[in-house]
């Protein structure tokens, strides 16, 4: 244990929460006056052997006394006011430090009235934030201390969720971008990994199109990021559960949006079956393969359909007098053409069951498909131009992970993508990661081992695709983002989930999260919202979080060894979207806007060209 100095004050008052702390002598204050401040760190006596360290979460001049001096004999007013100062310093127990200098959470023996308290010498700090981690991973450095190096458990950090948040401008896509870079062994533009690739897995779900910067290397550090975008991404819609599409196509307020629900799902699983004659027991979830054109061709057949009502007929009936036996069999493959419904003995005739309900639906279908935004997800090919089918699903997934020539960061570019479609993009993407990481463990279980491929989901601005409440259009990417809060952990799937109003994301995945790292937060919702969320932060340290600059955080979980307030460096490379640089064309001579060019690309003229 280093040597403390000498003491700057004594015990006045001692609870499992709050250790008050008096300073009489005005000069000790002075002189420790930069070590005094909220949110620094004193050590108290408790005992022979132990020492309570606590952080301090207020200051203040308990009182002041007045004496006057120096009064003339013959009246004059020749006298002088002398002010002296008791300061008060409350701090928050956090842990006791041993004479051996090992530090444990937690406050088993409190101080007693009278112990002495010391400023925390920097080697004790840098001992306790750097030496006793017991997998270290570097976090910056102690904001109330630049010189001490700041270090969390890695494995309590990565094997469980984080939540990131903090307001627009307070750092939050850097701090995001220099952990993500560490962990992967980027540093200074430099891949510590290039001689032998890594195992981690990271996929970012970038909804603003920045994070790419922040990890595109020179080619020869053989860092070459799997990036995917609306040109690139290949999601086929047959691996949509039954909620997701559902959620693309049925409209639940329509009246009559049961029949659509009955046989669109009647439509998909007879045209799965008609794919994919081999495999059994078919369902509407089965990940394979089926046309969805096909779909939209035989639902217009039963939009269209005419029962032959003659004796003996009772089944839909051609123009040409045909009847329909098996609907399979003609309805997939093309328009058919129904004789007029009539009345008449000779040609009775009447309408199908569905006959004009699936309009809206049919519509619905062909506008969806007609999307050139949407080509990545319902005509997705293969380098050789041809179309993705059932046994295309490990390539499909492998887009994301188990890939071997790519980076172990993958970063899912959204700000393409079209936002009523966002959620399932995301459920869909989320869902084959976290069933990929529950049957690869049962795979690896089978054989008395654990899982070796660990995989971070990070949800970049989750508010939009996750949100607190909201519409029947976030229930599947909520449904799957919180199946993995919840589940994820033990198939070695996890979530870090990145928010500028966490009061706006669900509950449930906040809830799971057992780090939190909170940059500076100016809403007072926000605020009061994340403290909520941290049982062990005091209002003290919690009424930081407005003040804390840009780069400074407050972690609280089981990764750090108590509620810390360090400083991020600064990634190299930065993420970085491309925004206007607004001083500079503020003060630029005008230009023409190329406006044709502008509207090619706002109607997809530009993209469906080129597809």
């Amino acid at each position: 244990m280093p040597d403390l100095g000498n003491p700057i004050g004594s015990v006045t008052e001692s609870s499992p929460s709050l250790v008050r702390i008096e300073i009489n002598n005005a000069e000790d204050f002075e002189t420790h006056k930069a070590k005094l401040g909220v949110g620094q760190y004193l050590l108290t006596a408790s005992g022979n052997n132990l020492y309570l360290l606590a952080t301090i979460t207020a200051v203040r001049a308990s009182h002041i006394d007045r004496s006057r001096s120096g009064a003339a004999d013959d009246g004059d007013s020749g006298n002088a006011d002398s002010i002296v100062f008791r300061f008060q310093i409350d701090t928050q127990p956090i842990g006791t430090l041993s004479e051996e200098g090992e530090f444990t959470r937690g406050t088993p023996a409190l101080p007693v009235p009278t112990e002495y308290a010391y400023v925390t010498p920097p080697a004790i700090l840098s001992d306790i934030f750097s030496k006793q981690i017991r997998s270290p991973f570097s976090f910056g450095t102690l904001s109330v201390a630049p010189d001490v190096n700041f270090e969390v458990d890695g494995d309590r950090f990565f094997s469980k969720h984080v939540a990131v948040v903090g307001s627009t401008g307070s750092g939050k896509s850097c701090a995001v971008a220099k952990i993500l870079q560490t962990v992967v062994g980027i540093q200074e533009e430099l891949n510590a990994n290039k001689a032998a690739q890594k195992n981690a897995h990271i996929v970012i779900f970038d909804i603003h199109a920045e994070y790419a910067a922040a990890f595109k290397l020179a080619e020869t550090e053989n860092f070459a990021l799997n990036l995917l975008d609306v040109d690139t991404l290949r999601l086929p819609y047959w691996l949509m559960n039954a909620q997701e599409l559902e959620e693309m196509f049925i409209e639940s307020n329509e009246l009559n949006s049961h029949n659509q629900v009955s046989q669109f799902r009647h439509a998909v699983v007879r045209n799965k079956c008609r794919h994919n004659p081999g495999v059994e027991h078919l369902s509407f979830d089965t990940p394979v393969y089926f046309s969805i054109d096909e779909v939209v061709t035989y639902l217009e057949n039963m939009n269209a359909e005419v029962i032959g009502k003659q004796i003996g007929e009772g089944k839909p009936k051609l123009a040409n007098g045909t009847l329909v036996v098996d609907r399979d069999v003609c309805y997939f493959d093309a328009l058919q053409s129904f004789v007029v419904a009539s009345t008449a003995k000779d040609t009775k005739a009447s309408n199908g069951p569905f006959h004009g309900e699936f309009d809206r639906l049919i519509l619905r279908l062909r506008t969806r498909l007609a999307d050139p935004r949407l080509r990545f997800l319902f005509y997705p090919v293969k380098a050789d131009g041809t179309s993705l089918v059932t046994s295309d699903f490990a390539d499909v997934v492998r887009q994301f992970i188990g890939y071997l020539t790519q980076s172990n960061v993958s970063i899912v570019d959204l700000s393409g993508i079209p936002f009523e479609v966002l959620s399932i993009v995301v459920s869909l993407i989320s869902r084959m990661i976290f069933d990929f990481g529950f049957h690869y463990s049962k795979s690896r279980h089978v054989g008395g081992n654990v899982s070796d491929v660990p995989i971070m989901v990070v949800c970049e601005e989750a508010h939009n695709y996750v949100p607190r409440s909201g519409g029947a259009q976030y229930d599947s990417s909520r449904k799957s983002i919180e199946r993995i809060a919840k589940e994820g952990r033990k198939y070695g799937v996890t979530l870090m989930v990145v928010s500028q109003r966490p009061s706006e994301v669900s509950e449930t995945i906040f809830s799971q999260c057992s780090n939190f790292i909170s940059l500076r937060l100016t809403n007072a919702v926000d605020q009061s919202y994340i403290k909520s969320l941290l049982p062990d932060l005091s209002a003290g340290v919690g009424d930081l979080l407005p003040n804390l600059g840009q780069g400074e955080f407050l972690i609280v979980g089981d990764a750090p060894l108590m509620p810390t307030v360090g400083r991020f460096a600064l990634p190299v490379p930065e993420p970085h979207s491309r925004s206007v640089n607004y001083l500079q064309e503020w003060n630029a001579n005008w230009r023409e806007v190329d406006f044709d060019d502008v509207i090619d690309r706002w109607r997809g003229k530009v993209f469906a060209a080129n597809v």
